[in-house]
């Protein structure tokens, strides 16, 4: 069994749709498909939710009439039969019926749960009348059949072992597949999403429920890069990375993967390729447990951090220091970065200024506080880089000219993160770049 997943770019314009069918039928090996919503559509429907809950149902009105007038147009250039055609019409009816009589009843988070779900129904059930049309055997899986998440939002892996094997179970003559991502029933059976990550999350938990050969993700990148190219003219892919280096690197901020679609496939040693649907002969990224080679693979930058220093002369030393601090930021549910310590202060930093006057207002009790906001993560990612001699060396000669707030070093093999203000980002990666690669 392998898993394919095609992302919104992928199947965000009719012809790309075909170019997916081409993709997934090119063996025969049994698959199973995960869609995302088309490009755009998950956005619109985020605003759609926003301005029910402020009450601007006519604004939300015109969004829901815009967006179908985008789905009438795809399908009609997605598919040509007449059949087909009124199928997939049908569909948009029934889904922004759907959406329009939500403008009549009061809005709550359960439904604009079933709001953003829309995206990927509607994607998965025209995609599926296309491959009707093209006489390619398949059948389409409901994610909403199997897909669960239990009271603190975490998947059931085991749930969705047993539901998925028994659905394959009931088709077993099929060997194609087609579900949707992201979506997902919640511990009360809701209709919920998985956050984090959504379709590649979902990709991930599907493979390792179905104990596949491999878990493909498909984007409009040739694999994971070196370095950003947005902000760096020079990059190139990376061959192989292992599940460790590949997780530090989304952690830190390559916008291709998402953190936590890694450890389902990292538990059950599912191998994951990241591949490019605009050109799929390029080689792209392997992600397996064996990292391949030692030293620098590539680097990543994470934006929105905020540096905050507590200094305390009087308690830093005292037993249960740290873990107080810390409770703070269990308490408000605020994950932290990096953490250094002195003799006098204890610098951290955060992501998510949602609590920070909360925390701000308790860390008083332990000392003055001082924050740095806009600053940036840059994180060297690689393998055995504490072994790697050059690596520092080469790593602080590069950005000699660049003020570094923090330095995290030893916590991890496969990292090295650096603080800096965001002011700095651009020319830190490209002198990384450079320095570190050769590339210029």
């Amino acid at each position: 069994m392998k898993i394919m997943k095609f992302g919104g770019t992928s199947v965000g314009k009719p012809e790309r749709m075909h170019q997916v069918s081409q993709l997934i039928t090119k063996d025969d090996e049994p698959t199973i498909v995960v869609l995302s919503a088309l490009s755009g559509t998950t956005n619109v429907l985020v605003t759609i939710g926003e301005l029910l809950s402020r009450g601007e149902k006519q604004n939300a009105k015109q969004q829901i009439d815009k967006l179908q007038d985008h789905y009438q147009a795809f399908v009609k250039d997605l598919v040509k039969k007449e059949e087909s055609l009124k199928k997939a019409q049908a569909i948009i009816t029934e889904h922004f019926e759907f959406l329009n009589i939500i403008l009549r009843i009061s809005f709550n988070e359960a439904l604009n749960k079933d709001i953003l779900a829309q995206g990927e129904l509607l994607s998965t059930k025209l995609f599926s009348v296309f491959l009707d049309e093209q006489g390619i055997d398949h059948q389409l899986l409901p994610a909403l059949d199997f897909m669960t998440i239990d009271m603190h939002d975490e998947p059931q892996i085991g749930s969705i072992k047993v539901k998925l094997s028994q659905l394959l179970k009931q088709y077993s003559g099929k060997k194609l597949f087609i579900t949707q991502g992201y979506i997902c029933r919640n511990a009360r059976g809701e209709v919920d999403n998985l956050k984090r990550g959504g379709s590649d999350y979902s990709a991930s938990l599907i493979a390792a429920a179905a104990g596949a050969s491999v878990c493909e993700i498909w984007t409009d990148i040739d694999g994971m890069h070196n370095n950003d190219p947005r902000v760096v003219n020079k990059t190139v892919p990376i061959e192989q990375l292992s599940f460790d280096e590949a997780a530090e690197l989304a952690y830190f901020g390559a916008k291709i993967l998402h953190p936590a679609s890694i450890w389902p496939a990292q538990t059950y040693s599912i191998p994951v390729r990241l591949l490019n649907t605009m050109q799929p002969s390029a080689k792209g990224t392997l992600i397996v447990q064996d990292a391949g080679s030692v030293g620098v693979k590539a680097i990543a930058a994470k934006d929105g951090i905020i540096a905050i220093k507590i200094k305390s002369s009087r308690m830093l030393l005292a037993y249960g220091f740290l873990r107080k601090i810390f409770e703070v930021f269990e308490k408000y549910r605020t994950p932290i970065d990096m953490v250094t310590t002195s003799e006098v202060a204890v610098s951290l930093t955060i992501d998510n200024n949602t609590h920070l006057k909360e925390i701000l207002k308790e860390l008083q009790a332990f000392g003055t506080t001082e924050i740095d906001e806009n600053q940036t993560i840059v994180s060297i990612v690689g393998n055995e880089l504490a072994k790697t001699e050059v690596v520092l060396a080469k790593l602080f000669e590069s950005i000699k000219e660049i003020p570094v707030r923090m330095v995290s070093y030893g916590g991890s093999p496969h990292n090295i993160s650096l603080l800096i203000p965001s002011a700095s980002k651009t020319k830190t990666l490209q002198l990384l770049n450079s320095g570190l690669f050769g590339l210029s």
